[in-house]
């Protein structure tokens, strides 16, 4: 618990207005996942521009989207668009056609911060341009 108040305390700094809004408006299990997740996600993707896209919080790396999350019906959903091919058995991929996969969580405290660093270190060297498939007609390209 200490662990998660220092990420908040040193990282909250950073959230945009529209994502601190979307965490407030979550019950308060969900809440503390999102802000958990968007500190986290902030503190090691400085250089990411972060905006609610598609109506939920998503960090984007020269117009790419990287991460996200989203309030599902079985939890707090973290998507990394191009999961697939981190090849981490936690992740599940659920799609064929794209290259996205996902971890669900329902309690802060299932956020394991050595895999969640580990994931976002790799969406930052494994990425699949996601910010021209519609002018790719659906192909993704890696970059």
């Amino acid at each position: 618990m200490l662990f998660l108040y220092f990420v908040l305390l040193n990282f909250s700094r950073k959230m945009t207005p529209t994502i601190q809004d979307y965490n407030d408006s979550q019950n308060t299990i969900d809440k503390s996942i999102c802000d958990l997740l968007a500190a986290t996600i902030n503190g090691q993707l400085s250089n990411a521009e972060s905006k609610i896209w598609h109506a939920h919080p998503v960090w984007f790396l020269n117009g790419n989207p990287i991460v996200g999350y989203s309030k599902q019906k079985s939890g707090l959903r973290l998507m990394f668009w191009s999961g697939a091919s981190f090849e981490e058995a936690q992740l599940n991929v659920v799609g064929k056609k794209f290259k996205d996969a996902s971890i669900f969580y329902t309690q802060v405290d299932q956020i394991n911060m050595e895999d969640l660093h580990r994931w976002l270190k790799k969406s930052t060297e494994i990425q699949w341009d996601y910010k021209n498939v519609v002018k790719r007609k659906g192909h993704l390209e890696r970059l």
